[in-house]
């Protein structure tokens, strides 16, 4: 019998942030829509082979911003909970271990994926901070999900270089029910901004990986067997962020394989200047469990939204 996240019908509602968000979102992409990108802001998702960044950067051309998205129930920056943002050890590149009180290693296939940040004129956004976080291969978040409250792996912040780019060593993440495989992060202007807790966030959005890999990942690594039966469920069109444009612009690069692991890559330019409300705001459901059980009403509830 096919087993489901529990977790679903609490994301898909926080997901829903309401009125408010929508309203910020809708009016900035009906802009971009409106005047056809002339003199938008900018945003582009490309790939580096072999994980060489640098060159992204260069001959890059500016498109759109990359879109503002939830931050989801599970952000640790304390908009809903924990703020790991202002704790010692989260300035680091390896995320796969806890730091502090536990050292427990989240297991799975290896990922090394980079965010390659630019200003609205293409140029490296230099000394530029970016906190990622994502959920584990069997679709639960540390600090949040059920049996893994005391872990805060696969969180962390980086510094962005003189190409602009920042790279974490990570896990591939789960599909879980009624999600898309991504991958959150928030872009501040600085590593005091990041760690002090006070922002202020320049950019909120999430990064989707594609679906080819993913399937792979999911049929071929040991520890993902749900991330089958839930991939089987959702498609980029169906996805409550993804779906708008299927990702045109938040779709990663990936290359690699199980074995020896993958590299995911993705150019974004972002408004230095912007400033966003913090992540996730309140939850709006049951805390998430590691039991992956969800009625079939909510199943059917998620499938239809």
């Amino acid at each position: 019998m096919r087993e489901e996240q529990s977790n679903a019908e609490y994301v898909r509602e926080v997901h829903d942030k309401g009125l408010r968000f929508d309203r910020k979102a809708l009016t900035r992409r009906g802009l971009l829509a409106a005047v056809g990108g002339a003199g938008a802001l900018a945003f582009i998702g490309r790939a580096v082979v072999g994980g060489d960044a640098s060159a992204a950067t260069e001959d890059a051309t500016c498109l759109e911003e990359v879109a503002s998205e939830t931050a989801g129930p599970y952000p640790g920056d304390g908009s809903n909970g924990p703020d790991v943002r202002i704790e010692d050890g989260i300035v680091r590149r390896d995320i796969r271990s806890s730091y502090g009180d536990s050292s427990t290693v989240a297991e799975g296939v290896p990922l090394e994926f980079s965010l390659v940040v630019q200003d609205l004129e293409c140029n490296p956004l230099v000394g530029a901070a970016v906190y990622a976080w994502h959920c584990d291969r069997e679709g639960l978040y540390s600090l949040y999900s059920d049996g893994v409250t005391d872990e805060n792996y696969l969180r962390g912040i980086q510094v962005t270089d003189d190409t602009g780019t920042v790279t974490f060593t990570s896990i591939f993440p789960a599909c879980y029910l009624g999600r898309w495989p991504h991958i959150h992060f928030e872009v501040y202007a600085s590593l005091d901004d990041a760690t002090s807790g006070a922002g202020p966030i320049r950019k909120t959005s999430q990064i989707a990986l594609p679906e080819d890999v993913s399937d792979t990942v999911y049929a071929e690594a040991d520890g993902y067997e749900l991330s089958v039966s839930n991939m089987e469920q959702i498609t980029l069109e169906t996805d409550n962020v993804f779906g708008e444009d299927s990702a045109e612009h938040q779709m990663a690069t990936v290359t690699g394989d199980v074995t020896s692991g993958y590299v995911a890559t993705l150019t974004i330019t972002v408004d230095p200047e912007n400033e966003e409300e913090t992540g996730g705001g309140a939850p709006g459901g049951p805390p998430p469990s590691s039991s992956p059980s969800v009625s079939a009403s909510a199943s059917a509830s998620a499938s239809a939204e």
